[in-house]
């Protein structure tokens, strides 16, 4: 991509497009080409200029976000960054919307609009660019095989982490579907924002033999259950004699993400050391490389997940540059991955 990312704007609100357009004009490196009142409009709009990023509000008047969406990942396939209200119904349409192909996700209040956006323009900013690097239709999400039940109550004795960011909730969903109920205990840091977690756990669990939650604090790490970091909180692993558990912590942004990825991985390198698995997967930035070189320094194996299957091609590379990977995996081939190694010797 050559020149400034060209971004489309479509929300049904005069506000949030007269601020997320003057936010983003402020970086060089973005050019708002125009903001729409709705998918139709947008689709007038977008026959004369095509964007390379469309944000996009989920809930509008005569064409919803999730029809506009899948409309387009069918005809012209363009990366698009969800802009979706912090309510219950805003998280559900959300996970419909990631499920059909935005790779990235922005919360907007119902109240106090104009200085939320305000306070969150780098975070905006950084999805935008994020979502301009992905490359779209690179996670083929195989179906899931016939549900079992999960088979919870037995202490793990091998933790796996994982970590992923852009392109991350497909990427997840096509790994842990593959697992049997009585896979090791995972936990897991998406870059997401606060209140979506949860229903992305909740689908996942839907889907899952495994069971998939938010994570609470105080959870114990056991064989079968995926506990997923809450957005807006650091999720930690600790031991408590034979058993692991997990901290549910607040605290200032690392490397501007919270949950951060590094701060999982260190605490799984400082209580499970060799016993973990470590897996940094596709998204944008450095979050997890430290981390993840830290568990391989304490005798964890590590993963990264090809370039070729990644949405987007960052956090892993970075780990991989530092000398943090063990072995690198297409996407089909993790959940094999995590049975085969999660397991004691």
């Amino acid at each position: 991509m050559s020149g400034p990312i060209k971004v489309l704007i479509v929300d049904d609100s005069a506000v949030v497009r007269q601020v997320l357009s003057e936010l983003l004009a402020r970086d060089p490196d973005i050019h708002v080409i125009g903001a729409a009142a709705d998918p139709l409009f947008a689709l007038q709009r977008m026959q004369r200029e095509w964007p390379d990023v469309i944000v996009l509000d989920v809930e509008m008047p005569r064409m919803d976000g999730i029809t506009f969406l899948r409309k387009l990942m069918r005809e012209r396939p363009t990366p698009v960054v969800v802009c979706s209200t912090l309510t219950e119904r805003g998280a559900e349409t959300t996970m419909q919307a990631l499920s059909a192909g935005a790779v990235e996700v922005v919360a907007k209040p119902k109240l106090g609009l104009k200085e939320f956006l305000q306070a969150s323009v780098q975070s905006l900013t950084h999805a935008v660019k994020a979502a301009a690097k992905a490359r779209l239709g690179q996670v083929a999400v195989p179906p899931p095989p016939a549900l079992a039940p999960a088979a919870l109550g037995t202490a793990t004795d091998h933790v796996v982490a994982i970590g992923t960011s852009t392109g991350g909730t497909r990427a997840l969903e096509a790994v842990l579907t593959q697992l049997p109920a009585d896979c090791p205990g995972i936990v897991i840091v998406q870059h997401m924002p606060e209140r979506f977690t949860a229903a992305f756990a909740q689908r996942l669990n839907a889907l899952c033999h495994c069971e998939v939650r938010e994570a609470e604090d105080g959870d114990r790490v056991l064989q079968g259950r995926v506990l997923v970091a809450p957005g807006g909180r650091h999720l930690q692993l600790r031991r408590s004699g034979s058993q692991y558990l997990v901290d549910v912590r607040d605290g200032p942004p690392v490397n501007r993400h919270k949950p951060s990825v590094d701060v999982l991985f260190h605490s799984v390198a400082r209580h499970a050391g060799r016993h973990a698995v470590g897996i940094i997967m596709t998204g944008m930035g450095d979050d997890g490389a430290n981390g993840l070189l830290a568990m391989r320094q304490a005798g964890a194996f590590t993963i990264a997940q090809d370039e070729a299957s990644c949405v987007v091609y960052g956090m892993p590379k970075e780990a991989v540059e530092r000398g943090a990977v063990c072995q690198v995996l297409p996407l089909t081939d993790i959940a094999a991955a995590i049975m085969r190694l999660g397991k004691p010797a």
